[in-house]
């Protein structure tokens, strides 16, 4: 029996639990999940007009990226914190719009196009704190300058432990501070900030970057406890071991 999954594609028997399970788990930390049966909604038409005119997701994806990239070292650094929040939060829509495009039968929705995105999100969430350090760094702001870093730094961590994890049959979808919540904070608080509001945000940075610290953390540990209550060595442990042979023979 086959059986249809939100990411277009059918499949049978034992392998429909894995797909459904790896579908789950990217809608858990996609970016403004709460929003995204609203937003899939109101993007499906652009998607399909998109589709209409051959433009894959990958295609889209790129956008988006590239997008991001621009705004974020563009106003940033000038200070237009309000206008570069709303300039990037479109292009962040992006995430939602490759998705549609992939699901209406858009070219490219495989799973080069699932490691490009997740590439590609990377390089977008660098550009953004890249950006306001720039920022931080014009005014003189030498601390906050650094607690941008911090978060950036935190940040690819805390995608790098979750991908990590999973490379090795675990799981590591835990934290206070996924990806969309990152994203929500900064960009609201660069909003306000640059409609004048005070203090929002150092105060945003500062509790980001705690809670990503914290993050971090908490995947450590539940990897931790996944391998603590596995007996036996795991098919990644023996893999690694092989890599590390092959290097020692290089």
């Amino acid at each position: 029996m086959f059986t249809k999954y939100p990411c277009g594609g059918y499949h049978k028997g034992g392998e429909a639990k894995k797909v459904l399970r790896r579908v789950m788990a990217y809608d858990r930390t996609a970016m403004l999940k709460l929003l995204r049966p609203v937003m899939t909604r109101i993007l499906t038409p652009l998607g399909r007009a998109l589709v209409g005119r051959g433009i894959g997701p990958n295609a889209v994806t790129a956008v988006g990226t590239l997008g991001t990239v621009v705004s974020a070292l563009l106003f940033f650094p000038l200070g237009l914190l309000t206008a570069g929040a709303l300039v990037i939060t479109v292009f962040v829509l992006f995430d939602l719009l490759d998705g549609v495009v992939a699901r209406l039968g858009g070219k490219g929705g495989s799973t080069w196009g699932a490691f490009l995105d997740s590439t590609f999100d990377r390089v977008a969430d660098a550009a953004i704190f890249a950006g306001l350090i720039l920022y931080f760094i014009g005014a003189g702001d030498v601390l906050m300058a650094a607690v941008g870093l911090l978060c950036l730094i935190a940040g690819a961590i805390v995608s790098y432990a979750k991908a990590r994890a999973e490379g090795l049959g675990l799981t590591a979808d835990v934290g206070l501070a996924e990806r969309p919540e990152r994203l929500v904070v900064v960009l609201v608080a660069a909003f306000l900030a640059g409609l004048g509001v005070p203090y929002v945000l150092p105060v945003g940075m500062w509790l980001l970057a705690a809670a990503s610290v914290i993050t971090v953390g908490q995947r450590v540990l539940e990897v931790h406890r996944q391998t603590r209550d596995t007996p036996g060595r795991g098919a990644g442990e023996e893999n690694q071991d092989t890599a590390r042979d092959e290097m020692g023979e290089r």
